[in-house]
């Protein structure tokens, strides 16, 4: 396939055009030569800790990002600190460079699929410009109102009704304002509203903050509806639809005092309820916007609130019972007082039914109005409901108290938008019958569908189409790369590494871009075997636009695909950082024959996981299945997109969950079996997804999922701290004659407290650099060389090391210096296995990889002693391995397995897919169209 992507003029020698590298030694990077074609797609590859990331992205991304704010102006360099260049001897030939690594960054709940890519942006100009209005209270299409109709339905109010009149002049805009308010003075009016809040003008302007958003209103008259007020309400509406541009605000005040604005519009207005809408903007349609977000959930789509099926699980039980668990938290008074609620016992009364009545024989009607509140009978006070009870608790109690009743409580839809996140006016207007959060509901194919359905009436006809092409494609590449599946409403932080790299990569092919380096981290990570030529296709597509395509990764298809290859080793760590091949995949040159794992294996077939030999037997091939105890039955799984199935997981043996890439995987895993595991064992947690029944959950103690989340968002999780691995490390130099002597413990040896640390960069080894237009950099500490802690703490020594070198120590060192600390040992035994002896102890989390993060969990639990009974749940653990290191992780989980553990993967490797006691296999396809 390489020739065919190639031709014959690619074959050989690299083109005239290379990126020429000399004198690489960025971390274990040892002094690397390197020349790597430009306009051509170039694949990194290597075993764990080789050093790939360390030339793509620490050295030539980190080169091109120095290069480019040295080309800003001295102005816009002057808010940027100097980057230190990568400590290489020279780079040349290197274009600007994009990174789209697999790290999430701040895991925000407001960035969607659709707004990651910018799809979001143009369906707002979209509806904006071509949607239809509709009336938010009644539905019906808004149109046009004249100034007497806005007359009318002012008198229509009542008399009584106390009215002021408004005339919008500043909506939403920073600045001081000072032509708005001479402009209200001018037409005679002594009064505006300004953020709310209605002042009194005077000969001077109010000062407001030039740098915030102001809203400014004049106050044009203030009524009372009453009989002969028409022509002065007539005038007062002629005054302010001409300063306010054709719109005008009413402030009416409501029968409790309180006052409410209702809008209204020479060109925006319902002709049936009277009501009005703001112009239709693209601001309208933003979530992230308060002119556009739901006021209710401030856009988020959902509320934390009290969970019925937490509040009362098991509905076997009566309320004599205790079956309503949260009462139980309540503060004694509190719990009493809803305990012996006359107007409770009324309502169930009622229904005929008492507090010895199981919830489960209740009448659905009666569940509800226990629930959420309900009539008790004639002449009788309603009964709020328990949830309504339960709130109003948690608002009274101090903040200490509600930590007992968040147990009770998850993130469920918000009740005004119903899960849409923006306000009524925005969900109010359809294009092609739909409104904007219906069509974001839909999956990428079918919204795709959808779009290219639309036509376009004049003068709407040159508007739409080139706002539809733009987001048609978009949507075309996230199909082609096996995205098709995904809503573009689906949270960013719910996405994996794999799918997140992809949705980041189809807005830089919808960017157009020419002559850019494009850097890539495992783009095939989470993706089946099938969809992965999908994939190479765009970027093949990426690379004849004129672009050089560098990227990290370890699949087989990918590897032959390249133009050219470039494999590190021959290990990992300090016995890595060499170009041990490079060339076109089908004859690279090795300058040490033999050294390159990879080339082992692409010559030999690709079978296997070791230089082309085969993953090593099972030991116990069958025997785990034939001794299982038991079964983990899940019944009825129809989360999402899956067709209500019934699944098997085998208690104490390897079981694996495969299929197309959107599938189903995930919902059944992770939404499905993992959620209901931990609310079984623990009594609390995220909401399982939608399933009948499940059983056999009594047979495990303990459930540990093993994600691909990072394990800290700071540089002060470390993998040593995370294992607590480094608690012990800490014991043991506040064991040392010179530690004793100066009264030292092991709070001394701790970098995230006061005292032995470093306050220069307060333990952190590294310090923060801002730099506004780009990421924030993190860079070595002055005062410390990056070790962490001060002088007199790194003068205590345990066999000649301090505490610093051993946060820089790799795995495999640190074993041999506590070899004979058994607690230590074994936590630095278990990263060990897990494949993570190239790590260092004291490496930050944010550099680590999606599955280095999760081998790093993984080690935690090895590291702890087993129960025996424990469900491991691991999302694809082979992300960031090359074949060279999968059957060491496969040692792992058997031995997980025969300790009598449940281990359940998701995983698409075809080697630990042999290894597997019991396959699960869903599909066919992706989407609707899988599940099954």
């Amino acid at each position: 396939m390489a020739e065919g992507i190639v031709g014959a003029d690619r074959a050989g020698e690299p083109a005239p055009g290379v990126i020429r590298v000399r004198g690489a030694r960025v971390h274990n990077l040892r002094g690397v030569d390197v020349d790597l074609p430009r306009d051509r797609l170039v694949v990194l590859t290597g075993v764990s800790g080789s050093g790939k990331s360390s030339l793509a992205f620490d050295t030539l991304y980190a080169e091109g990002q120095r290069r480019y704010i040295e080309g800003l102006s001295a102005y816009a360099r002057q808010f940027l600190e100097q980057l230190e260049p990568p400590d290489v001897d020279l780079i040349e030939g290197l274009p600007p460079t994009v990174a789209i690594d697999q790290k999430s960054g701040a895991a925000s709940p407001r960035s969607t699929v659709a707004t990651v890519t910018e799809i979001h942006d143009y369906l707002r100009l979209l509806f904006a410009r071509a949607g239809v209005p509709h009336c938010p209270s009644c539905g019906d299409p808004i149109r046009s109102q004249t100034a007497e109709q806005m007359v009318s339905s002012v008198l229509g109010l009542g008399e009584g009704r106390r009215v002021i009149v408004l005339a919008p002049i500043v909506r939403g805009r920073k600045g001081q304002h000072l032509d708005a308010f001479r402009a209200i003075r001018r037409a005679g009016l002594i009064r505006a509203r300004v953020d709310g809040e209605t002042m009194e003008l005077g000969d001077e302007p109010p000062s407001l903050a030039r740098t915030r958003v102001h809203d400014i209103e004049a106050v044009v008259d203030r009524l009372v509806v009453r009989e002969g007020i028409r022509p002065r309400l007539a005038d007062s509406v002629d005054l302010a639809l001409k300063l306010g541009d054709g719109t005008l605000v009413l402030a009416i005040q409501q029968d409790d005092g309180s006052w409410t604005d209702r809008p209204l519009s020479t060109t925006l207005g319902c002709p049936r309820c009277g009501a009005g809408v703001p112009e239709i903007e693209p601001r309208t349609f933003s979530f992230n916007s308060p002119y556009g977000a739901c006021p209710s959930c401030d856009g988020l789509g959902a509320v934390s609130a009290f969970d019925p099926e937490l509040v009362a699980p098991d509905r076997s039980k009566s309320i004599a019972e205790g079956a309503v668990a949260a009462w139980a938290a309540l503060p004694p008074k509190s719990r009493r007082e809803v305990e012996s609620d006359d107007r409770l016992i009324a309502l169930l009364a009622r229904h005929g039914i008492s507090v010895e009545t199981p919830l489960a024989d209740w009448p659905a009607k009666a569940l509800r109005e226990f629930f959420r509140g309900g009539p008790t009978g004639r002449g009788k006070p309603p009964y709020n409901g328990v949830l309504v009870e339960l709130q109003a608790v948690y608002e009274a109690v101090p903040e200490r108290r509600r930590e007992a009743l968040d147990a009770f409580r998850s993130d469920l839809p918000c009740p005004s938008c119903g899960g849409a996140r923006l306000r009524p006016e925005a969900r109010a207007v359809t294009l092609g019958g739909l409104p904007i959060h219906a069509l974001t509901a839909m999956t990428v194919d079918r919204s795709r569908a959808f779009l290219e359905a639309l036509r376009f009436e004049p003068p709407l006809d040159r508007v739409g189409p080139p706002l539809v092409a733009e987001v048609s494609g978009r949507l075309s590449f996230l199909e082609r790369v096996g995205l098709g599946y995904l809503t573009l409403d689906r949270p960013a932080d719910s996405l994996s590494g794999g799918e997140l790299q992809r949705v980041r990569l189809a807005t830089q092919i919808g960017s157009g871009l020419v002559g850019v380096a494009y850097i890539l981290d495992e783009p095939t990570a989470g993706l089946h075997p099938r969809d992965t030529e999908r994939l190479l296709a765009s970027l093949v597509d990426l690379r004849d636009r004129g672009n050089s395509v560098i990227v990290v990764e370890h699949d087989e298809a990918t590897i032959r695909s390249a133009d050219w290859l470039v494999d590190l080793g021959p290990g990992a760590g300090p016995e890595g950082g060499r170009v041990v091949a490079e060339g076109p995949p089908a004859a690279a040159v090795e300058p040490e024959p033999g050294a390159s794992a990879t080339l082992r294996y692409l010559r030999q077939g690709g079978t296997g996981t070791s230089g082309g030999q085969a993953a090593s037997a099972d030991p116990t091939p069958g025997g785990r299945l034939a001794r299982s105890p038991g079964r983990i039955v899940v019944k009825g799984a129809s989360e999402h997109n899956l067709k209500s199935i019934d699944v098997e997981f085998p208690v104490g043996t390897l079981s694996c969950v495969s299929g197309v890439s959107g599938s189903g995987k995930s919902s059944l895993v992770l939404d499905v079996l993992a959620r209901a595991a931990r609310r079984a064992l623990e009594g609390s947690g995220p909401r399982p997804g939608a399933h009948r029944a499940i059983s056999g959950l009594d047979q495990i103690d303990k459930q540990i999922l093993i994600d691909q989340s990072p394990i800290g968002r700071s540089p002060r999780s470390t993998p040593a701290t995370y294992t607590g691995v480094f608690d012990d490390i800490r014991r043991v130099f506040a064991a040392t004659r010179e530690a004793k002597v100066r009264g030292y413990g092991p709070g001394r040896f701790s970098f995230n407290v006061k005292g032995g640390r470093c306050e220069s960069c307060e333990g952190q080894g590294v310090r923060k650099v801002e730099m506004t237009f780009l990421p924030d950099l993190f860079i070595p500490c002055e005062s410390c060389r990056g070790l962490r802690f001060d002088r007199a703490t790194l003068e205590c020594r345990y066999k000649g090391t301090s505490i610093g070198d051993v946060l820089a120590m790799r795995v495999e060192e640190a074993r041999e210096l506590f070899e004979n600390v058994p607690r230590v040992a074994r936590g630095l035994e278990a990263l060990h296995e897990a494949g993570l002896g190239y790590v260092t102890l004291g490496q930050s989390s944010t550099t680590l990889s999606g599955g280095e993060a999760q081998r790093v969990k993984l080690a935690a639990e090895l590291g702890r002693v087993a129960t025996g009974r424990t469900l491991y749940i691991l999302d694809e653990p082979t992300t960031g391995l090359h074949f060279a290191d999968v059957e060491n992780l496969l040692r792992l989980l058997r031995r997980l397995a025969d300790l009598g553990n449940t281990v359940v993967v998701i995983e698409h490797n075809p080697e630990v897919l042999r290894a597997a006691d019991w396959l699960i296999d869903l599909g066919p396809e992706a989407g609707e169209a899988g599940g099954g």
